[in-house]
């Protein structure tokens, strides 16, 4: 190794829901045989231009946290995860990483959890999804799903080149299938059974994100533009979401998994408006109790049931372990904060350790439902 790039990615001040942004520098590894976290200098940015500071006092620290090859640039390149701390060297406000790190360092960790993400999104190429016709609308939902053909799916050669650029970083990339609506795919993170993975949930949570920053790469390159909106198309149409599967030590085993994963259940009841006003903005749209969901003001579960907030897969009734399935977040989750959520929450943790306070749409609904 010698001169290589290393992109430094985190997570902007956009509200209501943060955007990525990177930038690029020099990575001098020559004499080292491997490159570790600490070769990654701490780095700055001018805050004011990425809604996290003002213009007189802009500067903010990037902080390396998790990196991986960079499959765009090629070998000796990096793609580096970071958080955001002010001047005080404190976590940023829109360091929503530190949540996470706050609720597993304080019981959390203690627990095992792990995490797996099931990210839906849309294709775009100008203003309707790709496959779409300029005017009206395509043939009616039902033969996209997991289809093949070209008059089935759309925008293959971009989602096959995201899936090779997956593997070749080292992100625990699970698998990837068109989705119901036509232009619309989805692609898996989390724990694969293959021995270089960590499942730790803070690190999935990190390559959901740099998953994502390489689609959004790869797609400038096909002029394809890539949303995480939760209903892209208004109407009789599939919104999308990131289905989030959740474990602990616990619910993994044989003699104490499906007692646990009952009591999860349950906890998640109780805790269920908590839960759905830091799963993605504009969920309302998206969970009506149409197109394979709850509606945002209800709970239930259920076994293999598509249409439950919360659903068991098949598999772990029969197994009697395993984990369970929340198919309330969004598209546009932030996976730390989702993640801290179902830690708090499942792990019975102190409720004043989750302190990240959303500006959606939804708070507003609930609390007009209840009213």
């Amino acid at each position: 190794m010698s001169i290589g790039m290393a992109e430094y990615i985190w997570m902007d001040g956009n509200v209501p829901t943060q955007q990525l942004r990177s930038k690029a520098r020099i990575i001098n590894s020559a004499g080292k045989d491997t490159i570790e976290l600490k070769d990654f200098p701490e780095w700055s940015f001018d805050g004011s231009s990425t809604n996290q500071s003002e213009g007189g006092s802009s500067d903010l620290i990037l902080k390396p946290v998790n990196f991986c090859s960079d499959p765009v640039r090629g070998p000796g390149n990096f793609l580096v995860m970071c958080e955001v701390f002010n001047e005080k060297g404190e976590p940023h406000v829109t360091n929503t990483r530190a949540q996470l790190r706050k609720v597993l360092d304080a019981g959390g960790a203690a627990h095992e959890p792990w995490a797996g993400f099931e990210q839906e999104y849309t294709l775009f190429s100008g203003r309707v999804p790709l496959g779409w016709p300029d005017k009206g609308y395509p043939a009616p939902q039902g033969p996209f799903y997991c289809g093949v053909g070209q008059d089935q799916v759309f925008g293959r050669e971009l989602i096959e080149e995201h899936l090779e650029a997956c593997l070749e970083a080292g992100l625990m990339f699970y698998g990837m299938n068109a989705e119901v609506m036509p232009g619309q795919w989805e692609f898996q993170i989390g724990y694969r059974g293959v021995e270089q993975d960590n499942p730790d949930i803070l690190n999935c949570a990190d390559h959901l994100w740099l998953a994502r920053w390489l689609l959004y790469r790869i797609a400038e390159d096909y002029g394809i533009t890539v949303t995480l909106d939760n209903k892209p198309v208004k109407g009789d149409w599939n919104g999308a979401g990131c289905h989030t599967n959740f474990s602990t030590k616990a619910m993994r085993d044989a003699k104490t998994g499906m007692k646990t994963i009952e009591r999860a259940i349950e906890a998640l009841r109780k805790r269920h408006d908590q839960h759905v006003v830091v799963y993605g903005d504009g969920l309302e749209l998206r969970l009506t109790g149409l197109h394979e969901t709850c509606r945002i003001d209800e709970f239930r579960s259920g076994v293999a049931d598509r249409g439950a907030s919360v659903r068991i897969p098949q598999q772990v009734q029969l197994t009697g372990h395993g984990y369970l399935e929340d198919r309330r977040p969004g598209a546009n989750i932030d996976p730390y904060i989702v993640s801290a959520r179902l830690v708090t929450t499942i792990c019975e943790l102190d409720e004043s350790l989750f302190t990240h306070k959303p500006a959606y749409k939804q708070m507003s609904l609930l609390v007009e439902h209840k009213s």
